[in-house]
């Protein structure tokens, strides 16, 4: 606990992955902050039942698991990602203004009906758009972008309310650099969308058969980042007894091909939005700022933000 002269504080937790994720961790943190008001037990009881996601017997890979795809070419990807020495950190914020350029982008390129896209959709195919740019990479090479996807609502029935252990799965977009640079920008948001939908009650389940036949295996490393939208866990409505709090999420970045959304209120102007903390090269990182600001502030581009949210939603 980090104490501040204004009366605030920080409270800073290290949890191990394999024993929740991160609505399973956020449970946790809600329940820590009833008891603190005063609780005599959380208003969500835990419930472990880990066998609800076990494999079956015998297990058998019904899906597409291209996030356990064998590394290749991972000396090149370390030559041209450089090493840790050289990386930077930046913060990105996506405000509302910056989400309907997003959405323009879009409108921009769809022929006849309209298709509803998330805000984890346009920004994480914005984000993968860019990156590939920023890291120069070879035209012909294949670059993937994974999504954390929490597939509690996915079942029938539906994993109960309580279950706080790792009900999540990665699925991965996967497209040449040239195709991802050359297409308009649905292209990429086309790709995330389609990923996550991937992921349903026989995927989970192939997904746990899958880690049993092979040893449980770490996900692909190389030619590969990650994005997660901490935003819908819910850390910023835990309550220690002086309000919800002001920011929930990491303080940072935490390592060079993971992305974590945000929940975000600018200092500077009250706009709430999405924080994307960002570690890259540094040379690199410029090259990323730039074309992000291209992305977003592109002159041209002429505003429909009425038109806009039709096609977007509010969900994951």
């Amino acid at each position: 606990v980090t104490r501040f002269k204004c009366g605030g504080f920080a409270l800073g937790i290290r949890v191990n992955h394999t024993m929740c994720d991160g609505t399973g961790f956020t449970q946790f943190t809600i329940a820590l902050a009833e008891m603190a008001r005063g609780a005599h037990q959380p208003s969500v009881l835990p419930i472990w039942q880990r066998e609800l996601l076990s494999a079956r017997n015998p297990p058998r890979i019904t899906c597409n698991h291209r996030e356990f795809d064998k590394d290749k070419d991972m000396v090149e990807w370390k030559t041209i990602t450089g090493s840790i020495e050289n990386m930077i950190e930046r913060f990105f914020f996506f405000g509302p203004t910056d989400i309907a350029s997003l959405c323009n982008l879009v409108l921009n390129n769809q022929v006849g009906s309209e298709t509803e896209y998330t805000t984890f959709e346009l920004i994480t195919a914005c984000l993968w758009r860019c990156l590939t740019k920023a890291l120069q990479l070879p035209p012909e090479k294949q670059f993937r972008m994974g999504c954390i996807v929490n597939a509690r609502a996915r079942f029938n029935p539906q994993i109960p309310i309580g279950y706080y252990g790792n009900v999540l799965a990665f699925p991965v977009a996967v497209s040449t650099v040239e195709k991802l640079c050359e297409n308009p920008f649905t292209y990429a948001v086309e790709l995330i969308k389609k990923a996550k939908a991937e992921v349903t009650e026989e995927y989970m389940h192939s997904l746990a058969d899958l880690l049993v036949i092979n040893g449980r295996p770490l996900g692909t490393v190389a030619w590969s980042f990650i994005a997660s939208k901490l935003s819908r866990i819910g850390f910023r409505k835990v309550d220690f007894g002086w309000g919800n709090a002001v920011h929930g999420g990491l303080t940072g970045g935490n390592a060079f091909g993971e992305l974590y959304l945000m929940d975000y209120e600018n200092a500077k102007n009250g706009e709430e939005g999405v924080l994307v903390p960002l570690y890259l090269p540094a040379n690199a990182m410029e090259r990323f700022a730039k074309e992000l600001d291209g992305m977003l502030r592109n002159p041209n581009q002429a505003i429909k933000s009425a038109r806009s949210q039709t096609i977007l939603k509010s969900s994951l």
